[in-house]
């Protein structure tokens, strides 16, 4: 493929010398001849030049100006030029060489040194998009790694809250569905993107503590007595403890990662671990104050447990349990509608019935396998 040179001058005889002496080179390079730096710009926004050789000294936009141009744009900034200055304006050709020009030549130009000037930068931007290529396509790998590690990330936590619901069958796709509820709501509210994404994650842990409920309390198929309702109610102060205390495992990780000079140790309140032991803690406190296990009232429970208590509710009056039936969604929504200002958030509840459509999609989407439905 042809090499494309561009040269600037404003003066024409300059010019017809110029392609009068590189007539031979024609085979090889694709050479375009201008006047003026805005018909070279008109050239640039057309063409992908390899080389630039232009006069410092013209009428309207000159050289240095060019230059400037040039280097402010991403589209011509990496573009080599070749400044054209008199042999004696010594101050000219440092302050080209300062606004970004890679080589100097001297008038009158000798053929010969005009070929060698053009050849070196030609190799030199031949090095340049080689190295571009090469970091376009390392910049890809660690896209391509970042997006796999995200996605790993993602599935540990989704096959983590999964573990609570192996040792209750019956729950199906609940941490699923509430998931999808919780972030309809949250755009509803219009929050932002990164606390949409963590919700979306951390929700489907809210009931992670339950690992640690006996099977005769958690799997009983018929309402609890007081006592055994009061260790079912432990099961956010287990929650809250899986992702607050360091695991022997993470203390010895955190230690050899010290002991070899490696970056990126332990990280002080890891959002994601935050927000999902908030979860896990709270997602049963009451906007009276009357919820469990600290008795948080108002704003004083953290914006996603609210979120996750509405979205919670709903879907466990939807789902079939062994110790109920599916209720139909009118009945659901009157329940939960009486309930707000007492359990729920007013503005939760709001942002509920406008996604209430999102929720029918989702909770169709991840019907259970016995095709349970709220209808």
């Amino acid at each position: 493929m042809k090499k494309l040179i561009l040269f600037v001058d404003d003066e024409p005889n300059v010019l017809d010398g110029l392609r009068r002496m590189l007539h031979d080179q024609r085979e090889i390079w694709e050479m375009s001849f201008v006047c003026s730096v805005d018909a070279a710009l008109d050239q640039l926004s057309e063409v992908g030049f390899d080389v630039i050789v232009s006069d410092v000294m013209m009428p309207g936009k000159d050289g240095f100006e060019f230059l400037k141009i040039l280097h402010g744009s991403e589209k011509t900034k990496n573009i080599p030029v070749i400044i054209v200055t008199g042999s004696n304006e010594s101050a000219l050709k440092r302050r080209a060489l300062d606004v970004g020009a890679t080589d100097l030549l001297s008038k009158p130009v000798d053929r010969e040194d005009l070929l060698a000037r053009i050849r070196s930068v030609l190799r030199l931007k031949l090095y340049q998009d080689e190295l571009e290529d090469q970091n376009k396509i390392l910049e890809q790998r660690v896209k391509e790694r970042t997006i796999e590690l995200e996605d790993s990330r993602r599935d540990i936590i989704w096959r983590l809250g999964k573990v609570a619901e192996f040792r209750d069958e019956e729950t199906g796709n609940h941490i699923v569905r509430v998931a999808w509820y919780c972030r309809a709501i949250a755009e509803s509210l219009g929050m932002g993107r990164d606390f949409v994404e963590m919700l979306f994650l951390t929700s489907p842990l809210h009931d992670i503590g339950k690992v640690g409920i006996p099977d005769e309390i958690l799997l009983k198929p018929a309402k609890l007595n007081h006592e055994q309702r009061e260790t079912m109610r432990q099961h956010c102060v287990i929650g809250a403890k899986i992702f607050r205390q360091d695991s022997k495992a993470m203390k010895s990780l955190f230690a050899w990662r010290e002991n070899h000079s490696h970056p990126g140790g332990k990280k002080e309140n890891n959002p994601l671990l935050k927000m999902a032991a908030s979860i896990a803690e709270t997602h049963h406190e009451w906007w009276d104050g009357t919820g469990y296990p600290r008795g948080l009232a108002r704003e004083d429970i953290p914006l996603e447990s609210r979120i996750v208590a509405i979205s919670d509710v709903y879907d466990a009056l939807c789902s079939e349990r062994p110790y109920k039936p599916a209720h139909p969604e009118r009945k659901v929504i009157a329940v939960i509608s009486k309930e707000v200002g007492r359990h729920f958030d007013p503005d939760i509840y709001n942002a509920f019935e406008k996604s209430l459509e999102e929720f029918r999609r989702f909770r169709a989407q991840f019907a259970d396998w016995n095709g349970e439905s709220c209808s």
